[in-house]
């Protein structure tokens, strides 16, 4: 690298020149495309802000069922599978990839559907208790993804993109919205005790961004954030001192140096961690919640005590200004998850019986609170299953990206309604269909965002979550 007489680098002379002349004039015209309105103006990466345009939703609780579930089991009621059971799939269809699995004959769902609500909404015993919520749900019956293998496909119901290195739809409502509590997090994530999604971090990743913007992770049982609490024998003001002295430094380093985004993000991360020692313990002490509510979302009882308890304390992070909470159902691998490659009943079985109490109880509570109308809550898995078993004589069945339902309610959608269709069979999306961009557009749109428009500057490239597609699904607005 080149050095000037005056003892700088030809990149930090050119940097320094950014503070000329030149600095001034490209600084108005920015401020004139409000580039100054951003993350990084006055307030720290998560101060609240504006969104695009105004909407109901202000949070969002994502409700990720791991392991992808069986839609032809689950919200999308196919009759057709009970007059060809036992046939093979028609030559007409296109299955494409079984991963190496075997192949096997049409078969009807394993437990029954039934109308809920005054829609009429078929859902199935499975669960039985969201049924009861079937007026407040806008089911997607036309999602379709780009992977059948669940790292890949995981990454891309959270991203956009089936490869790691992109921020997360988490960290893009982070980036756009802020948070309305400066003592939490603004995106968090609670995963299953049983292990992460098998991708890991990178479904929960700020990507390009700063790291102000990644997923916090909570346990799920005992302290949800480790090593939080400073020594005993440290006093609060001696804390806040070594973090002034440590400020200071990190400042001087920053300000000697160009660029400096990941030192920057650590500084806030510091003094977050700081405030979130009185914060955080209030805000998931559920000793605080009624019996009746405790009661309600399932805790003290198995199988629901631990989805339960993240339900709840995802109503209680949202109620404190948390603006994106993601749950995960299902952890590790296979039967640890809704990956019902053994079989159906057992799996679902196991899974809907640990999760569709505390979902109901969640619709419930906060609805009860008059908080359903300001929170998207959304369930879905990263791809679902097919219409036929795995193999000769099997109750699983494998997995399948070409058509598999989720289901959005409260903030700004419509509910009691089913949006789109697959075939007769349950197999392919064929109507109204709503690739993952879709899905990520219209979750932007109903938080206030226009997804073209919310980007980020990466390597010359304007990037955005939903890249260049997408979509929003306008029939489940409000």
């Amino acid at each position: 690298m080149s050095i000037f007489p005056c003892g700088t680098s030809r990149r930090e002379f050119v940097w320094e020149m950014g503070g000329g002349f030149a600095g001034t004039a490209l600084a108005a015209m920015l401020q004139q495309d409000g580039a100054f309105a951003g993350p990084m103006a006055g307030g720290g990466p998560l101060a609240a802000r504006a969104t695009h345009f105004p909407a109901k939703a202000k949070a969002c609780i994502f409700l990720m069922m791991n392991g992808a579930p069986s839609q032809v089991d689950t919200f999308d009621h196919k009759p057709a599978l009970s007059k060809y059971a036992g046939q093979s799939l028609p030559a007409d269809r296109k299955y494409i990839n079984s991963g190496g699995r075997k192949v096997g004959f049409l078969t009807p769902e394993f437990r029954p559907f039934r109308p809920g609500g005054e829609s009429g909404l078929m859902i199935s015993d499975y669960f039985p208790n969201v049924r009861e919520h079937a007026d407040k749900l806008a089911v997607i019956r036309s999602c379709h993804t780009d992977s059948h293998a669940h790292g890949s496909a995981l990454v891309a119901m959270n991203t956009g993109k089936t490869f790691i290195g992109r921020p997360s739809l988490g960290a893009w409502c982070a980036y756009g919205m802020g948070t309305e509590n400066q003592s939490l997090p603004g995106y968090v994530v609670i995963l299953d005790r049983r292990g992460g999604p098998i991708s890991g971090q990178p479904n929960w990743s700020s990507g390009f961004m700063s790291a102000a913007y990644q997923g916090t992770l909570f346990r799920p049982a005992g302290d949800p954030i480790l090593d939080l609490k400073g020594p005993r024998w440290m006093t609060r003001d001696a804390q806040r001192s070594q973090l002034d002295l440590l400020a200071k430094l990190n400042q001087q380093h920053l300000e000697a140096r160009a660029g400096g985004d990941d030192l920057a993000a650590r500084i806030n991360s510091y003094e977050l961690a700081f405030r979130m020692q009185s914060e955080a313990p209030e805000a998931v002490d559920l000793s605080e919640e009624s019996d009746a509510t405790q009661q309600l979302y399932g805790l003290g009882k198995q199988p629901t005590d631990e989805f339960g308890r993240n339900c709840l304390v995802a109503r209680r992070l949202v109620e404190r200004g948390v603006r994106f909470v993601q749950l995960y159902s299902g952890g590790g691998h296979l039967e640890e998850t809704w990956d019902a490659h053994e079989s159906i009943e057992k799996n679902h079985g196991r899974h809907g019986a640990e999760v569709d109490q505390p979902i109901a109880a969640l619709l419930t509570d906060l609805e009860q609170r008059g908080m359903l109308d300001e929170t998207l809550v959304i369930w879905g898995g990263e791809f679902g299953r097919m219409p036929f078993s795995e193999g000769q004589n099997a109750p699983g069945r494998n997995h399948n990206p070409y058509g598999f339902s989720m289901w959005l309610a409260g903030g700004g959608v419509r509910g009691g309604m089913a949006w789109g269709e697959t075939d007769d069979l349950g197999f392919e999306a064929v109507q109204d269909r709503v690739h993952l961009h879709d899905l990520h557009a219209t979750i932007l749109h109903l938080l206030g965002f226009d997804h073209t428009r919310l980007g980020w500057l990466h390597q010359g490239r304007e990037e955005r979550l939903t890249d260049v597609f997408g979509s929003v699904v306008q029939g489940i607005l409000a």
